[in-house]
């Protein structure tokens, strides 16, 4: 479990395709804290390492297929820069949400514009959204904790504060790039709850 809270940027050292999954090859800052079986969330992905190399300060984690289809992370080339957060401790704030690493769908960056100090993202999605989104809610976009607004059919916004902008990979977005998503898990829950009493209603 996650908080959307980044830790650090990884860099993509190296890919290698394995039949259907793809091993990613990373280096992050803490690498010597880092051990096998552990879970990290890779642009809110959660993956495990499965593999340390120490010569060149670099771990690995595997994608299996139904990852690649579901995120950004089969866009990903060498040098690129991914949002990185380990699994929370149960004795540490959660400063975020509550984030599980399983993304939902992805959407698009349509616009970015700044605010004299911060910066409002417009999202769209493609294709339906899976999960309801509210207003003053909370999302997870490439696995950071935010604050949903301005919520329409298809789009949504965000504010970046600087902090935000400098520290993720938020500065690398472009309109036109892919960004994953995770609804809240709270409101998925209550939507799959309540999905079948609305149903008789109508």
């Amino acid at each position: 479990m996650f908080t959307g809270i980044i830790e650090a940027l990884g860099e993509v050292i190296q890919i290698q395709p394995d039949g259907n999954n793809v091993n990613f090859n990373i280096r992050a800052p803490f690498f010597e804290e880092l051990r096998i079986d552990q879970s990290i969330a890779h642009n809110g992905v959660c993956l495990t390492v499965v593999d340390l190399d120490k010569e060149t300060e670099t771990y690995t984690v595997t994608a299996i297929k139904e990852t690649l289809d579901r995120s950004n992370l089969g866009e990903l080339k060498p040098g690129d820069l991914v949002n990185l957060e380990r699994s929370v401790r149960i004795n540490e704030r959660l400063d975020g949400h509550i984030v599980q690493g399983h993304v939902d769908q992805t959407a698009f960056v349509k616009e970015i514009k700044p605010e004299d100090g911060s910066w409002v993202y417009t999202f769209e999605f493609k294709e339906k959204p899976l999960h309801t989104l509210i207003e003053k809610g909370s999302v997870a976009i490439n696995g950071v904790s935010l604050t949903v607004f301005n919520i329409m059919p298809h789009t949504f916004q965000v504010a970046i504060i600087p902090y935000t902008y400098e520290h993720t990979n938020f500065h690398t977005l472009q309109p036109g790039s892919k960004v994953n998503i995770e609804f809240d898990m709270i409101g998925k829950y209550i939507e799959s709850l309540t999905a079948p009493y609305l149903k008789k209603l109508k």
